[in-house]
């Protein structure tokens, strides 16, 4: 039996930055910016360490909706906007909720906050197939 939604549904989803996440993901997106790997170059960009890749997190984003909704295969659009770079050790609440349905789309709402209660990342919209 599918699945049925509901506007105003919500999802949470929690992803923790080890260590060696940035890491993982420079090897896997080839994004080897010395800024994501070496925590003197982290410091001397005024960053404080080394910071996680953007594009990680909007995949953490697009991870929470992609098991709300049981298939990251029907993801169709994403639209984020970061506001605070996320650090080692952090722990990322992405929270969701379902702002339409319009026939076989689904558009959500994600937001994302770090354990000190900081966005992360705002207003993100992802929108899904559900039919």
């Amino acid at each position: 039996m599918a699945r049925t939604f509901q506007v105003g549904d919500t999802f949470t989803h929690v992803r923790e930055c080890d260590r060696y996440r940035p890491i993982y993901y420079a090897g896997a997106s080839g994004d080897f910016n010395p800024i994501h790997i070496d925590p003197e170059v982290g410091q001397a960009a005024g960053l404080g360490g080394v910071i996680l890749q953007g594009l990680c997190t909007l995949g953490w984003a697009v991870e929470a909706v992609g098991i709300f909704v049981g298939d990251p295969g029907r993801i169709r659009r994403v639209k984020v906007r970061f506001s605070r770079p996320v650090r080692l050790e952090d722990t990322v609440t992405f929270q969701g909720r379902v702002t339409a349905l319009e026939g076989h789309r689904l558009v959500t709402e994600v937001t994302a906050t770090n354990q000190r209660g900081e966005a992360v990342l705002k207003g993100a919209v992802v929108e899904a197939s559900i039919g």
